[in-house]
């Protein structure tokens, strides 16, 4: 076209994404007391390819990242962090929880979660929290139940009265489908691998995706009004 405009090469544009600053998932959401999904999945990282083994002669290896997410009661993603594929997933709640600006009331995730530390990491957050998270089968009661009950011991006495099926569905467990909607959107819209090669990179490619993941959701929900 003529023009004196400089042009990045492949390099200068990869240099870039590892450093360029990413704004924070909650921008533009009203500061209400939220509800807090979490869950995770794996991501394929992309390698040198079967081209470079066969030349090479080298061992095809897989190498998977785990994308954690948190969603809210509406679908948005308002937080993310990726890490190895062998980290677990209740180290990661507070990453999530520090992304959140917001007063938890709920906080759902599987039965992955149920560990202290995450019941320690939502009361550090937001101290009237309720955790939905249902315990192992195998899971038994504190010592001070019978006095002074946790909120994990009244979950395992509801649990027992109700039955597990019946306590899902009246404790509201059933909207971690929330945090399982969003990562099939994801890998339906971005694929299910990552593209960058450096962690730094990987880490702003999946906040991306998530933030473009909002905001296809926010322009295709309708705009509903009532009409007299």
């Amino acid at each position: 076209m003529g023009l004196t405009l400089p042009c990045p090469e492949h390099t200068t544009l990869s240099r870039r994404h590892a450093t360029v600053a990413i704004g924070p998932l909650q921008k533009g959401v009203p500061q209400e007391p939220t509800c807090l999904i979490v869950d995770s999945s794996g991501l394929k990282v992309c390698g040198q390819g079967e081209w470079h083994t066969q030349k090479y002669g080298e061992k095809q290896h897989k190498r998977w990242k785990k994308l954690h997410i948190g969603v809210d009661a509406h679908g948005q993603i308002v937080a993310s962090t990726v890490t190895e594929s062998s980290e677990q997933d209740p180290s990661q709640v507070p990453a999530l929880l520090s992304q959140v600006d917001r007063v938890i009331t709920r906080f759902i995730g599987d039965g992955m979660y149920d560990r202290e530390p995450v019941y320690v990491a939502v009361r550090g957050h937001s101290p009237e929290a309720q955790v939905i998270v249902p315990p192992r089968k195998d899971a038994v009661l504190s010592s001070m139940a019978s006095t002074a009950p946790t909120q994990r011991d009244q979950l395992m006495l509801a649990i027992e009265r109700e039955g597990r099926f019946a306590w899902k569905r009246r404790s509201g467990y059933y909207d971690q489908a929330y945090a399982e909607n969003a990562f099939s959107r994801f890998k339906r819209t971005f694929g299910d691998h990552l593209r960058a090669k450096r962690e730094e990179s990987q880490e702003r490619e999946a906040a991306l995706a998530c933030q473009l993941l909002n905001r296809m959701r926010k322009l295709g929900r309708p705009q509903s009004y009532a009409v007299s």
